[in-house]
């Protein structure tokens, strides 16, 4: 099993620490998936126990300039690490200016992500960090545990206004409730919702369009047939939603979510080369 990875590119590498510390909002500890093609960041905390769950996956050939990579075995060319990803995040800190940063799954006395960054010093010379991330290695028995998981047969799917507006609405709100309503429409119209004993607050989004879902096999969601103004909704953890909008530093071209009513809000953030899913489940 062995992995080894290069970046030179510097727009490349930010956007990469963009992604990582986004990651690191969302997940203590997450699973890394690599494959020849991608780089997958997985948190499968179980949605019955109340846990949100995470799937995040990029080209590789969009951000490294080498990446080799031999898995467990040849029919199974794929590795399933179990890191820290603020450990990730802090060492690319360091590389804001690197002229290039190495990432290699090494085993001295643990099995660790080395990850060396190459710094600029003397005109001629330059001088290189290393950070040792320790990180577990899943056995392949239990990598069925970490598939992508399935998109919900949703009532309701919309794109969710500027994220920056969101927010700061969501933070302002989280000092009055631990709970928040997430309401939608297939009019294009979302509610953002507090109700406690002692206040009740509705923020409203008009105009945001619905996206045209249609599978391939021609099964449609359950949002076929519904009336266009009857509201689906959703309580979950106000936290939850704010660790997902304060983590964005991928700045997505399209934001959008499903809402399966009283059950669970699937968040899905497109960039050109990066996609995040985020899935909080419904609260009582």
């Amino acid at each position: 099993m062995r992995f080894r990875a290069k970046i030179v590119d510097l727009a490349c590498l930010n956007h990469f620490s963009r992604v990582i510390h986004t990651i690191a909002k969302l997940a203590k500890t997450c699973t890394l998936r690599l494959t020849v093609c991608k780089v997958y960041f997985i948190l499968s905390d179980k949605v019955a126990n109340g846990g949100a769950s995470m799937w995040c996956e990029l080209y590789q050939g969009n951000f490294f300039d080498e990446f080799q990579m031999e898995g467990v075995a040849a029919e199974h060319n794929e590795i399933y690490l179990e890191l820290v990803p603020e450990n990730l995040s802090r060492a690319l800190k360091t590389a804001q200016s690197a002229k290039a940063v190495k990432i290699k799954l090494t085993n001295k006395h643990c099995p660790c992500l080395r990850v060396a960054v190459e710094l600029p010093s003397l005109p001629s010379s330059s001088r290189i960090v290393t950070h040792d991330i320790p990180v577990g290695v899943i056995p392949r028995r239990i990598w069925n545990d970490f598939r992508e998981p399935s998109v919900p047969n949703f009532d309701v799917s919309i794109y969710l206004p500027v994220l920056k507006t969101m927010k700061s609405v969501v933070e302002r709100m989280k000092n009055l409730s631990n709970f928040i309503v997430i309401e939608a429409n297939l009019s294009g119209e979302m509610n953002l919702k507090i109700e406690t004993d002692l206040v009740s607050v509705t923020t409203h989004f008009k105009d945001l369009k619905n996206p045209p879902w249609a599978s391939e096999d021609g099964c449609q969601s359950s949002a076929q047939g519904r009336d266009l103004e009857n509201m689906a909704e959703a309580r979950i953890d106000i936290k939850k939603l704010q660790q997902l909008l304060a983590g964005q530093q991928v700045n997505p071209t399209k934001a959008l979510c499903n809402i399966v009513s009283k059950r669970i809000v699937h968040f899905i953030l497109l960039h050109e080369d990066v996609s995040l899913q985020y899935f909080i489940p419904a609260l009582a």
